[in-house]
């Protein structure tokens, strides 16, 4: 049985077209748990932080997670958040191949415009406060099987890098 593979990164490093992409050319199932929360609830992220809070999506996305990470052979794209809670951590760490996709701070700034409208933690924050962030979350991804610096690849390069490294040719 193959493991699942978990995609875990800052938002808007390319964990879901990276997972498309190792989904298309390993023949497995993709789940964005983000867009499965949203189905599930027929509601937006941002309209879920609004209406309900964080804690009830962290909850959520705790319950998605715990889930399909169990699922053989499935490609995971996580939010930017999951790796937070320590339950998501373990469960991912125990049942998948956990994949940090990194990127430095001057290429992902160059995407700030486009990421904040869907982007709830980025809301009202000054560009300083979201590189604050950033830096944190960079301890939050910490535990990984494999880290990919992004910088200079295309995302079909790093699909194609993440399958050597993990064999799954």
């Amino acid at each position: 049985m193959e493991k699942s593979i978990a995609i875990i990164g800052f938002m808007g490093v390319g964990k879901t077209t990276v997972g498309s992409l190792l989904s298309e050319k390993l023949n497995r199932t993709f789940i964005d748990v983000d867009k499965e929360i949203e189905r599930y609830h027929d509601m937006k992220i941002r309209d879920i932080f609004t209406a309900y809070g964080e804690k009830m999506f962290r909850d959520e996305e705790k319950k998605f997670i715990s889930y399909y990470a169990k699922q053989p052979g499935t490609i995971l794209s996580l939010g930017g958040g999951a790796f937070l809670q320590e339950e998501i951590k373990d469960v991912c760490m125990a049942q998948c191949h956990v994949v940090f996709l990194d990127i430095s701070w001057e290429i992902w700034k160059s995407r700030i415009d486009e990421l904040m409208e869907d982007r709830p933690v980025l809301r009202n924050k000054t560009t300083e406060e979201i590189r604050q962030l950033f830096e944190e979350r960079k301890s939050v991804y910490r535990d990984h099987h494999e880290r990919f610096l992004t910088d200079g690849y295309t995302e079909e390069q790093v699909a194609d890098v993440i399958i050597e490294r993990l064999s799954l040719t």
